[in-house]
């Protein structure tokens, strides 16, 4: 008898707790990690505004609001780092999402089109949001740094800094827009990771992560899941480590909601609307795109047809500029775009487009800070940016060594480049250097080798005005 009521008291207690509460489903934490959360935040805040810049956003109130929506209902289930999620709809018909530190989370409208209910949808952004979570972009940036040395990562986008409207804001980090993107190429273990955070967070939030597997399984077996899993490697035996990481959250706890009516709505208005682009479409809508074969530029402006148009003379008035960083002065007819510390001037039409690359850079300035830079010898670290940039510029070559100038009351270098410009034919690099407390501090100046001359005197006037706050 006693053996009994002791039984009793067992199965009523196994009763009173769901499966699911005695489940041990997967503890992960983030890696190695030598930025900080708050790092996390201001780089992927600098990347999402330049994402915004580079790529055809939706821009439709309803669609964002609905993503956002439901992005930080699942990301209130994430484990971790309480980021300041959002997220936004980017109009190309790929099936497609990506996430940059901090919580700033992109979906292609094709990854809507494509998923037949919302939990198939949740799954892609449940996934990554884990890699939020777990801070895999910066945990590759740390790997990287450690491999590569902070200078060569810097030159997988200072390289391109002298032709790339992907400004150097993040230049310095090792940050592209991109499937090769430092932040962004993720491996196989971070993706097996982000798959079971996923499903973590589908179950938590009362969806059927069933759907999360469905929908990947989806991918593979067509060829519309070709641009997702270019850019987020396929991890051995996907659906089967996701099936048992639902075991182990016990199924007979598991939420069964599939579907909602509003995501079915926002479905069928997305796909009422106008077709969206493709990249190359979207590419020719840029204004002082330049077309060519093969990647090489023509010359013609590939959004009218006709030739490509420089940009109107600098004007002789100027406008104050403060980054928070620098105070500078520039003809009132050009633009700032970036941050305190790495930021452009442009023209109109200063950028241009070739082929389906980035937009280069092909009159104006950059700014940044190379933090990787020797902060004791000016022509040491001065070396170092130059053999970074020039790592990604095979054909950009040293002109003129001007050797020391003032610049901001201070000691600096003056060297001048030749290089390939997006226009054909030459351009040149005028590279001025200064030794600050954070690293090295530097202005690229461009413009096509015919008229640069034209320039000299706008470019000298903007560095004369230059003073650090």
């Amino acid at each position: 008898m006693r053996i009994i009521k002791v039984l009793r008291v067992v199965l009523m207690v196994v009763l009173a707790f769901p499966m699911g509460a005695f489940a041990e489903r997967t503890r992960l934490k983030p890696g190695n990690n030598a930025y900080t959360p708050a790092q996390d935040v201001e780089m992927g805040r600098q990347a999402a505004a330049e994402v915004e810049q580079a790529y055809p956003m939706l821009n439709i109130g309803q669609v964002d609001d609905y993503l956002d929506r439901l992005g930080r209902r699942l990301a209130g289930y994430a484990p971790g780092e309480k980021f300041p999620y959002q997220f936004k709809c980017v109009n190309d018909a790929s099936i497609n999402a990506f996430a940059l530190p901090g919580g700033f989370l992109f979906v292609n409208r094709g990854t809507i089109e494509a998923a037949d209910n919302e939990a198939e949808l949740a799954g892609v952004i449940g996934h990554e949001i884990g890699h939020v979570a777990l801070r895999h972009g910066t945990n590759q940036l740390t790997k990287s740094q450690k491999t590569q040395g902070l200078a060569q990562i810097g030159s997988l986008v200072l390289g391109s800094i002298i032709g790339n409207q992907t400004l150097g804001s993040l230049a310095q980090l090792g940050v592209g827009l991109g499937a090769n993107s430092v932040l962004l190429k993720y491996s196989r273990d971070a993706e097996r990771e982000a798959d079971l955070i996923g499903t973590q967070i589908l179950y938590d939030a009362g969806y059927n992560p069933e759907y999360m597997a469905e929908f990947f399984t989806k991918l593979e077996s067509g060829d519309r899941g070709s641009d997702f899993f270019s850019d987020h490697p396929n991890p051995d035996k996907r659906m089967q480590k996701i099936r048992e990481e639902i075991a182990k959250l016990g199924r007979a706890s598991m939420g069964d909601a599939s579907d909602s009516e509003e995501f079915q709505r926002i479905k069928q208005y997305v796909q009422s609307l106008p077709a969206a682009p493709s990249a190359e479409e979207w590419a020719r809508t840029q204004q002082g795109n330049v077309s060519g074969q093969g990647g090489q530029p023509t010359g013609q402006a590939s959004g009218g047809g006709g030739r490509y148009t420089p940009p109107p003379q600098p004007s002789t008035r100027y406008r104050n500029f403060r980054s928070g960083y620098i105070s500078l002065s520039h003809p009132d007819n050009w633009q700032t775009s970036g941050s305190d510390q790495e930021f452009a001037l442009l023209p109109e039409r200063g950028a241009v487009q070739v082929g389906n690359n980035a937009p280069a850079l092909a009159y104006g300035a950059n700014f940044a800070v190379h933090i990787s830079g020797n902060r004791r010898d000016l022509k040491q670290a001065t070396d170092q940016l130059a053999q970074s940039i020039q790592k990604s510029n095979p054909n950009m070559r040293l002109s003129r060594d001007r050797g020391q100038i003032q610049v901001a009351g201070q000691a600096a270098l003056s060297r001048v480049y030749v290089n390939e410009s997006p226009l054909g034919g030459r351009e040149v690099d005028w590279l001025v250097t200064m030794l600050r407390p954070e690293g090295l501090a530097y202005f690229i100046f461009v413009a096509p080798e015919a008229d640069f001359a034209a320039y000299q005197q706008t470019f000298q006037g903007i560095l004369d005005s230059a003073k650090f706050q």
